[in-house]
């Protein structure tokens, strides 16, 4: 454990940060799963609702740099690849 004033600082707002980037990440996560779940159910008008919410999620969480954003970019490619498939 930290020391110095400053480190204590540093290790409280390292904790805050894990703490909201685990959100994101679920949700980012649950938001993906949606999408593939359509996608195995045959459901072209669902998947691509679903795809707009998780293109959201995505999008605001390489905002917030809780991912790359060339990884949001490639996930939401891949889903739009797939869901292209089945239409």
């Amino acid at each position: 454990m930290a020391n110095h004033k400053s480190a204590l600082k540093r290790h409280r707002q390292s904790l805050k940060r894990r703490a909201r980037n685990r959100i994101s990440k679920t949700r980012i996560k649950n938001t993906v799963k949606a999408v593939r779940l359509a996608i195995e159910e045959n459901d072209v008008a669902k998947a691509q609702e679903a795809l707009k919410a998780a293109m959201s999620v995505l999008d605001k969480a390489a905002r917030k740099k809780v991912i790359h954003d060339r990884q949001a970019q490639r996930r939401v490619a891949r889903l739009q690849a797939a869901i292209n498939k089945l239409a």
